[in-house]
């Protein structure tokens, strides 16, 4: 993924020299180890700080909605497809950005590194398909595929679908993948067994709302947990408040989700929120045969009607 920088960075070059965007929003390195920054270059000597490796795995179509200039964006495939969302949601017009493809294999989970050691870390460095992990008594070289993202290991959509530059060949897209046996397995639960195990999984939730701001689909001016008049959800940390919280946000993306996984990597308590978008990622599939973000030339299932729309939960 290093050989990507140099292509991305003369991309970047062009377009702001040649004034043809008035921004590019990209990666530099972060302050902290395994969360690179957004970053906004204005100028062609911006972009010397540009970076592009494992630990690009926000989502930077969340800057896009509203603006009003001409914006290039590095792009990896999960993004491109949030891009396409926001175009069709009216967002952004499709002739305002240059999407910069950057074809993806995948981002490593800050979260499970850390739960290896006992130790803070201090540096990870990625080559060769390795990631070097080092800190105080800690040099240890692992595997990238067994430390990725659980989104990344079974993503199908690994290409840019829209993009006007391209910083390297096209990957191969996985096909051998099971995208819903964690849905599945919990579909096939008892009642009690699925309470018990939402009960569970929100238990640790601080109500942050990391998982929200991260979430290039929540950009309404007010959240609905922000609201006093009605109010619709309490401020406490009762557990009803936190799932309905959690609920309501997945519906929010439900035909939206393109499954980047920002929101779980946002979480700082390692919450797998993506469980609920997960579940209605599969519906949507399944009712309407609709995956999110692949074509500007259709609109979403639930913003449009058809008479031979599913209706079997009608009793």
């Amino acid at each position: 993924m290093f050989a990507y920088i140099e292509k991305i960075k003369e991309i970047s070059n062009r377009l702001l020299k040649e004034s043809t965007v008035d921004l590019i929003i990209g990666f530099r390195k972060g302050t902290v180890p395994m969360m690179n920054e957004p970053c906004f270059a204005k100028t062609p000597e911006d972009v010397d700080c540009f970076v592009w490796d494992s630990n690009c795995g926000i989502n930077l179509a969340n800057y896009l909605a509203n603006r009003k200039e001409k914006i290039g964006i590095v792009s990896k495939g999960c993004d491109s497809r949030n891009i396409v969302t926001h175009i069709i949601e009216n967002k952004i017009k499709r002739d305002q950005i240059v999407i910069i493809g950057v074809p993806c294999k995948g981002m490593i989970d800050r979260h499970k590194i850390e739960a290896m050691f006992d130790t803070e870390i201090e540096e990870v460095i990625e080559a060769d398909g390795k990631i070097n992990i080092k800190g105080d008594g800690v040099d240890k070289t692992i595997d990238k595929k067994d430390v990725l993202q659980q989104n990344c290991t079974i993503c199908t959509h690994r290409n840019p679908v829209i993009y006007d530059e391209l910083a390297a060949d096209l990957v191969e897209e996985q096909t051998d993948v099971d995208k819903y046996e964690d849905v599945r397995r919990i579909e096939d639960m008892t009642p009690q067994e699925k309470w018990e195990y939402f009960e569970d999984l929100f238990s640790t939730c601080i109500r942050c709302y990391a998982c929200r701001n991260a979430c290039p689909l929540c950009y309404c001016p007010t959240c609905f947990v922000d609201e006093s008049r009605p109010q619709w959800v309490g401020k406490s940390q009762n557990p009803a408040d936190i799932r309905t919280f959690h609920f309501l946000r997945a519906y929010h993306c439900a035909g939206r989700c393109t499954d980047c996984g920002a929101c779980e990597r946002a979480c700082p308590v390692g919450i797998k929120v993506r469980i609920l978008t997960k579940k209605l990622e599969k519906d949507c599939l399944e009712l309407f045969d609709w995956e999110s973000g692949l074509t500007l030339e259709k609109r979403p299932p639930l913003d449009t009607y058809r008479p031979d729309d599913p209706d079997d939960f009608i009793k």
